[in-house]
């Protein structure tokens, strides 16, 4: 499996509009941060992960030029609304199975009406996006791609989020903690991808860097990537202080997992 990190900063991106901190106005690429997105590739087949609203660009800069499913962790706008940038393939191969936690099920046919009601067709001559909907329970797996993805539910301020584990890879944003189950789910898995936004105080619906940290000595990962980062923690800051095995994930990095 190759992992690529399509975007990898928090709902304002990095850098911030009217923002000149050190890492808004860094001249280290790997501290710009787009919104949170993945592409995960089995076997030639792309799973992207989120439809942030800078697909389209994020897509160009990693030659993305085809996908095959997409993974929803959950409705919020910087993991949502760039899901009008699938239309580019949908033209050409007709619906893509969109993969949503059930509960969110609804959230998203309403918030996109044109996409998900069939009876709404686009003027003659244009398109629009095509996707059908495949809803997904926490600790029910479900087959993408011809693999098994265990759907893994954390808490993230009053609603969940949907990571899963699949194979040697865990995959979670924006936790704020990740109950037993949970870490259970993810117990030894090779890759643990995990959200931390910055060094210190924390946050009521994300974990902080220190909190991450923790989390990924309990699931006992041989590689933890940190993403949904904030411009308040610098590429270099993190490199200097994270631990052995925690690794700072920037938007482009491809990782191989087994």
């Amino acid at each position: 499996m190759r992992l690529t990190f399509l975007g990898t900063g928090t709902s304002f991106g990095v850098p911030v509009v009217g923002c000149d901190c050190n890492a808004c106005t860094s001249d280290d690429p790997r501290d710009q941060r787009t919104r949170h997105g993945a592409v995960l590739e089995i076997d030639g087949a792309r799973l992207l992960i989120d439809t942030p609203p800078e697909l389209r660009l994020q897509l160009l800069a990693n030659q993305i030029n085809h996908i095959d499913a997409i993974w929803f962790t959950h409705t919020h706008a910087d993991h949502v609304h760039g899901i009008d940038d699938v239309r580019v393939f949908t033209v050409k191969k007709g619906d893509i199975p969109a993969f949503v936690p059930a509960e969110y099920s609804r959230h998203i046919t309403s918030y996109f009406r044109y996409i998900f009601d069939d009876e709404i067709l686009p003027p003659l001559g244009s398109s629009k996006p095509r996707a059908r909907l495949h809803e997904f329970r926490a600790g029910e797996s479900v087959e993408i791609l011809g693999r098994g993805f265990l759907p893994i539910a954390v808490p993230h301020g009053s609603v969940s989020v949907y990571g899963f584990r699949v194979g040697g890879l865990g995959y979670i944003t924006d936790a704020k903690t990740l109950p037993q189950g949970a870490i259970a789910a993810l117990k030894g898995v090779e890759v643990l991808v995990l959200n931390a936004l910055w060094f210190g105080r924390p946050h009521p619906s994300h974990l902080n860097v220190e909190e991450a940290i923790e989390v990924a000595r309990e699931v006992d990962a041989a590689q933890t990537y940190l993403t949904h980062l904030t411009h308040r923690v610098t590429h270099a800051e993190l490199e200097d202080r994270l631990p052995s095995g925690v690794i700072a994930a920037y938007d482009g990095l491809t990782i191989e997992v087994d």
